[in-house]
């Protein structure tokens, strides 16, 4: 019951998520427009490159909706509602996030195109630097929680959640978030503007429908995160807790698609230069300062 519900709420989220993103892109709000673009991908004809490598072709774009999957399925929606509560729940969300940087290096290789190969392999090359500020801000939550059950790192936000508690992880761990989502300003690996849809870029018909739900669906699932992890899950007053779950995390989803909007593409060297340099420093000041917090004031 659990997994049917988790997949439900992500199926709708993504379908929210996919109507904010073309009203953000063209201005316009069409709440059927998803619907209608995803049926019009499944009624064309799936074209094939010429000499891909067929299985990497073929399993990049259901690999990846497997991926936003796996990391959803240990994040809890209320007190019952969780489909594995794993006593190390909050490091597989980010060894289970590993497997986009497969999925996308799989959808750049696999139609032996250029574009799609630099896409891919600019991706490969920033998820280093994106999964230190995923599991780093993930040890500091931990260590607050004296736990990596998902369900204690909510339960120890009860009298504060954690973006308050440690305002500096949860911008790392934010931003990282739309890295891995790879939402603008950070969609290198697609980049419309000069790479045509890089890891996209050769993919039509079903496949590109997967793609394109998998990319909504792990939104959702590192917007969700962002929820349990720094804003108290479904902790809140009067609502349901399913429903401030499900509330936190779309709003959290529209920050992550509505805040690069209004920022200028970043060059594929300054993400890596100020992901090593700036980024994974300040986790490690994050960390060293929630120890001194536990040690010294509580």
């Amino acid at each position: 019951m659990s997994a049917v519900l988790t997949v439900l709420m992500l199926l709708v989220g993504a379908y929210l998520v996919a109507v904010l993103e073309g009203w953000v892109s063209t201005g316009r709000l069409r709440p059927a427009g998803p619907i209608t673009s995803g049926l019009a991908l499944l009624g064309r004809e799936s074209v094939v490159p010429r000499q891909p490598d067929r299985i990497f072709f073929e399993v990049a774009p259901p690999l990846l909706l497997v991926a936003a999957l796996l990391a959803a399925a240990v994040l809890p929606l209320s007190p019952g509602l969780v489909v594995v509560d794993l006593a190390t729940g909050a490091l597989f969300v980010n060894a289970a996030l590993a497997y986009v940087m497969v999925a996308l290096v799989m959808a750049g290789w696999g139609p032996d195109g250029t574009y799609a190969m630099v896409g891919g392999f600019r991706f490969l090359g920033q998820l280093i630097a994106y999964s230190m500020l995923i599991v780093m801000p993930i040890t500091a939550v931990a260590m607050r929680a004296e736990s990596l059950f998902t369900t204690e790192v909510v339960e120890s936000q009860a009298v504060l959640p954690n973006a308050v508690y440690q305002p500096v992880g949860f911008v790392i761990f934010f931003l990282a978030a739309m890295g891995v989502a790879f939402l603008p300003p950070l969609d290198l690996p697609t980049a419309p503007g000069e790479l045509a849809g890089g890891v996209m870029a050769e993919y039509t018909g079903w496949r590109l429908a997967v793609m394109r739900l998998a990319r909504a669906v792990l939104v959702v699932t590192l917007a969700a995160a962002i929820s349990v992890f720094y804003l108290g899950g479904w902790l809140g007053p009067v609502l349901p807790p399913w429903a401030w779950s499900a509330l936190k995390t779309l709003l959290v989803a529209a920050a992550m698609l509505l805040a690069g909007r209004y920022v200028p593409r970043l060059r594929e060297t300054h993400v890596l230069e100020w992901g090593w340099k700036i980024g994974i420093p300040l986790a490690l000041f994050n960390i060293f300062y929630v120890g001194v917090l536990l040690l010294v004031v509580e």
